[in-house]
């Protein structure tokens, strides 16, 4: 029985940990390890191996946690936990794909409505099927 295949980005994660860990960096290899923690949980709930995709969800959901949990840190007066959780979401951000501007955004919309042909709000499916593609 052969192992399953490992997403290439669990695989940079896993790397990335045995050189922190190497480096003797304690705050990356905590984070690192707890979003290790968090696909591996995936995993045996769904009982498959993950995909790049389920861990950018991953990463997506710890990094709101992250926000919600430095913001509760940022109203109880706890500038030292949020420094910590805003620490924490530099780090899971470097795993996630850059964001596109809003500018980029709109050129992508543009060109989606133009491709598609797209004159009403019927024509809604088209446009959001051409545009996850992209």
């Amino acid at each position: 029985m052969s192992a399953p295949p490992v997403s290439a980005l669990k695989a940079r994660i896993q790397a990335d940990m045995k050189s922190n860990l190497r480096a003797g960096e304690k705050l990356r290899l905590v984070t690192i390890r707890m979003l290790l923690a968090a696909i591996t949980q995936r995993e045996i709930d769904e009982r498959t191996a993950t995909t790049d995709t389920a861990v950018l969800q991953i990463l997506e959901k710890l990094v709101k946690q992250r926000r919600e949990s430095a913001t509760q840190f940022a109203a109880g007066n706890r500038p030292d936990l949020e420094a910590k959780e805003l620490a924490e979401i530099a780090l899971l951000q470097a795993y996630l794909p850059t964001a596109l501007s809003p500018a980029e955004l709109d050129a992508l919309i543009g060109e989606a409505l133009a491709g598609t042909g797209a004159s009403s709000m019927k024509d809604m499916g088209k446009v959001m099927a051409a545009l996850r593609e992209k």
